[in-house]
This record gives C-alpha cells, sequence and structure tokens, in this order.
C-alpha cells in the first residue's frame, strides 16, 4: 500500500469514527482541502499538494513528548537570551493549547514555567450549522492575560489566525505562536511572531 493509499484509507475510517473534517485534517496534519480531496477523490480533481507530518512515534509516548515540549521552550528561551524575541518587557501569563494536539505541549510547557493553562477549540471542530472558535471552559480564562498559542503543525496558517483573533476580541494579548513544524514558512501571523522547531519545505 502506497502512502497516499494508506493517508486515504487513514482519513476514511477516522471519517467513520465519527471526525469532523476539520479533526481529520488536525489528525493527520494536513490542509483541508487535502483532507477533502482524500475523502471524496473526485474525478479530474488533481491532488492538492500537501506534506503530510506523522509524528506518532512521539506523541504516544510521555516521555518523548515532554522533551519535543521542552524543546519548544528552550527554543523560545535560547531566543530571548538573543534579543530574538519580541517581548513587549513582560513576560507571557497563559499559554493556550489548540486543540487537539497542541493541547498536551501547552500543558507541559505551562506546568514547567508555572503558568496558567487555556485551551481553544477551533471553528472546524464545530458541528454547529455557523461553526465558530470557542475556549473551554474548563480551564483559564484569558482577558487580560499575555498568552502563547502552543499547536503542532502550521499547515495553512488559518485556524492560528482564528485563535489570534479571539484572543484579541476577548482581551487577551497573544505574544507568540510555537509550533513543532511549520509547512508555510510562517514568521508571523497577523502580527503575531511564529517560532517553530522545524520547517518544513516543498521543493519544486
Amino acid at each position: 500500500m502506497s502512502a497516499l493509499e494508506e493517508l486515504i484509507t487513514k482519513a476514511k475510517a477516522l471519517q467513520a469514527e465519527g471526525h469532523t473534517p476539520g479533526q481529520i485534517s488536525d489528525e493527520l496534519g494536513l490542509s483541508m482541502e487535502t483532507v477533502t480531496w482524500l475523502l471524496t477523490q473526485q474525478k479530474g480533481m488533481e491532488a492538492p499538494k500537501d506534506v503530510h507530518i506523522d509524528w506518532t512515534a512521539i506523541g504516544s509516548h510521555g516521555t518523548l513528548l515532554g522533551d519535543m515540549a521542552m524543546m519548544m521552550l528552550k527554543r523560545f528561551l535560547y531566543l530571548a537570551e538573543a534579543g530574538g524575541v519580541r517581548s513587549g518587557g513582560e513576560e507571557p501569563d497563559t499559554v493556550v493549547g489548540i486543540a487537539l494536539s497542541g493541547i498536551p505541549l501547552a500543558t507541559l510547557i505551562a506546568a514547567e514555567e508555572g503558568l496558567k493553562l487555556a485551551v481553544y477549540l477551533p471553528a472546524k471542530h464545530s458541528r454547529s450549522e455557523t461553526p465558530t472558535g470557542s475556549l473551554s471552559g474548563t480551564f483559564s480564562t484569558i482577558t487580560a492575560q499575555r498568552c502563547i498559542i502552543i499547536d503542532d503543525v502550521v499547515t495553512t496558517g488559518t485556524t492560528l489566525a482564528e485563535a489570534i483573533a479571539f484572543l484579541r476580541r476577548h482581551g487577551a494579548v497573544p505574544v507568540a505562536v510555537w509550533s513543532l513544524f511549520d509547512k508555510q514558512g510562517a514568521r508571523e501571523i497577523d502580527g503575531v511572531p511564529v517560532h517553530s522547531l522545524f520547517a518544513i519545505s516543498r521543493l519544486g
């Protein structure tokens, strides 16, 4: 079975389990356009140019996941020491994990730094007729908080732009986005600097 066939099988299996296309997009680290193609494979429609990142070997092992979260934190701290981070002179108060894969990373970073933890649920996860993003009521509020946003993969930047706008509307100040992988080569999203461990580039 080819890698593409495996992705089609995984996408259809997740759909059969009740996952929304947005959730499948997050699970597989692919754009919504790619997920739509995997699920429908419309004739004459060329497969989108995308890159699949499978970091299950790390995500499924608590210790390795903790190591990866600490690498994200240390990269930011090293940048701050070198003067490569715009901080506005104030430290962050809250770490915001983007559901789903950003949550464990955000939790580990918040625990290490003694910060509050908030969880953002993107609009693409909503099943309502007018999907909107929201903040989980179980975790910290974000009003008047300086926030670092954590996600696993920057695919198109749409979810992060949505989260940034949400935080600003609710009186928070997003100070940085941290991710494991960046498929866009984004240096910033809506004026918020992006710091990723790995940049993924397609050549040709």
